[in-house]
């Protein structure tokens, strides 16, 4: 990936804690879990027009797990709702893990205040 922020060192950390007795069966059961996802998304999208939360949306637009075009519905349910797609992948955390924690407390900030 040009202009990958993470550290190699990641994918270490990232392997010991992978490598632990019965996480495969653990990751196994959550990824095939992950189509059910998809029969939830009209009871979300009926409590979004409901009750309309506000909302903060931070996205990676390079993620190939999570594409980009799953972040803009949102904006189609939700009136208030501050959408940021960031120029990055699905490590959006360990990338811009100062930018977004920033945009988190601004945004609490905002609606607490």
């Amino acid at each position: 990936m040009a202009g990958c922020r993470l550290t190699p060192d990641n994918f270490w950390h990232v392997r010991y804690l992978l490598d632990r007795p019965g996480n495969q069966e653990v990751q196994l059961e959550i990824f095939l879990d992950y189509g059910t996802n998809v029969g939830e998304y009209p009871k979300w999208q009926t409590l979004f027009r409901e009750h309309q939360p506000t909302a903060l949306i931070v996205w990676g637009k390079n993620d190939h797990i999570f594409p980009a075009e799953g972040a803009h519905p949102y904006k189609d349910d939700l009136k208030d709702v501050e959408f940021h797609l960031l120029d990055t992948g699905h490590f959006a955390l360990e990338e811009y893990g100062d930018l977004i924690a920033a945009e988190m407390k601004d945004f609490l900030k905002r609606i607490t205040d």
